[in-house]
């Protein structure tokens, strides 16, 4: 038999070691499968893990947009200053400090047959050989008559801003099976994911897609078995198995965002600067947000969505004591803890934004019925069993508005 493939998604931190495996079954409702509970003590503020993702790839409208980042750990490859000016869209900005930018560009690699951008020659090698042999689209990457540019196309023309998934990330799945020499555990490896009932998943294809989410969903299928079929994988291509893969990404993607302006800040902030320059450069950065919010909106960073074994084991609370971040700049998903975490008790991180914990249970409910097709029985919610099922005018009114906001914590987890 071949070698059993390493697991390119755990990373040993911290005095801990290695993060603890998932137990399964999990979690104090019956329709939550998995659950992750800490081995040892954790104190608040220390990192519980970092974890790679089994696959990820950028959003395709956030690419389309000039959103640059590594086509394989999606790090940002514009410098802060070049970020900022096309946030701004002011191209003679000039950043103060640009020593605490991180970027460096000596180190970016390209595709040689289709161009595509990576951070590292050691991205660009993790690439080809997980599935970038299957996907390159070499002289083709303009074309548009290309299967896998088609396939790209009509996701885009189905999924407007704000992004929530991608087909490439099940593009991904699929070319990472086509390439894997040990196919089988790659199968094993993606079916470790929560799965869904065929209503369930169609639920969620409604969700992702619209009203005419049917029709959509037959002409993707058909684009995608057209660009990625294999035997192996044949369920996949089925109405059935497509939706189920739909499903999969749908409940367990886990949004990432990278900004190389973020990490400037981030570095200026723990610069060590007298009080009259530290409240200068203070008032300029709180200044450029303000400006660049004015002209980018809440788009601001490099998006996409990635596929984690642990983090995607953690079950929802309201009053989490666990929560996601990418620090690094890249993939790299960091779970930190928000309070002291003893042996045995369940990590639990939220899927809702902060602004959506401060609701009411009806409200808060609501959300994650729609987007995640189960009621919340945490402890906050228990405690607020009685309270009226009924959402006040504000919220009403707030529901209306935020309805981009809920899709974009879609992807949030599981």
């Amino acid at each position: 038999a071949p070698p059993v493939p390493p697991q390119p998604w755990r990373i040993p931190v911290g005095k801990g070691g290695e993060a603890p495996a998932p137990p399964q079954g999990g979690g104090s409702s019956p329709r939550r499968g998995k659950g992750l509970f800490a081995t040892r003590s954790i104190r608040k503020g220390e990192t519980v893990f970092v974890e790679r993702p089994v696959v990820a790839s950028q959003f395709l409208w956030n690419a389309l947009y000039n959103y640059r980042a590594c086509d394989h750990c999606l790090r940002a490859l514009e410098t802060a200053e070049e970020n900022a000016q096309r946030l701004l869209g002011k191209s003679s900005l000039v950043l103060p400090h640009p020593e605490q930018c991180s970027i460096r560009k000596d180190l970016h690699q390209q595709c040689p047959r289709c161009q595509v951008t990576y951070c590292s020659a050691e991205c660009r090698q993790a690439a080809l050989e997980q599935y970038h042999q299957v996907l390159c689209l070499g002289p083709s990457r303009d074309d548009p008559t290309h299967p896998l540019n088609k396939l790209q196309e009509a996701w885009r023309n189905m999924h407007y801003p704000p992004e929530t998934s991608s087909i490439m990330l099940m593009a991904r799945m699929v070319a990472t099976v086509k390439q894997a020499k040990d196919k089988d555990w790659w199968i094993k490896a993606f079916s470790q994911f929560c799965s869904k009932t065929a209503n369930e998943e169609e639920e969620i294809a409604h969700k992702l897609l619209g009203d005419k989410f049917k029709g959509q969903l037959e002409l993707l299928r058909l684009l995608f078995t057209e660009t990625l079929y294999d035997e192996h994988l044949s369920r996949w291509f089925t109405p059935e198995g497509f939706r189920s893969l739909f499903a999969l990404v749908g409940t367990n993607g886990q949004g990432i965002g990278t900004s190389s302006l973020s990490q400037w800040v981030h570095a200026c902030d723990a610069l060590d600067l007298p009080m009259l320059q530290r409240e200068e450069l203070d008032a300029f950065i709180d200044q450029l947000y303000k400006d660049i919010e004015k002209e980018s909106g809440e788009f601001l960073n490099c998006e996409g969505s990635g596929l984690y074994v642990l983090q995607s084991c953690c079950n929802h609370s309201c009053i989490p004591n666990a929560e996601t971040s990418f620090p690094d700049n890249n993939f790299l998903l960091h779970l930190t803890a928000l309070e002291d975490i003893e042996a045995g008790e369940e990590i639990c991180i939220s899927y809702l934004d902060c602004c959506q914990r401060e609701r009411s249970r009806h409200s808060r409910n609501k959300i994650l019925r729609e987007n995640y097709l189960f009621t919340c029985s945490c402890p906050k919610c228990l405690a607020q069993a009685d309270d009226p099922d009924a959402t006040s005018d504000e919220e009403e009114e707030g529901e209306g508005e935020t309805d981009d906001a809920e899709l974009e914590d879609e992807m949030t987890d599981v």
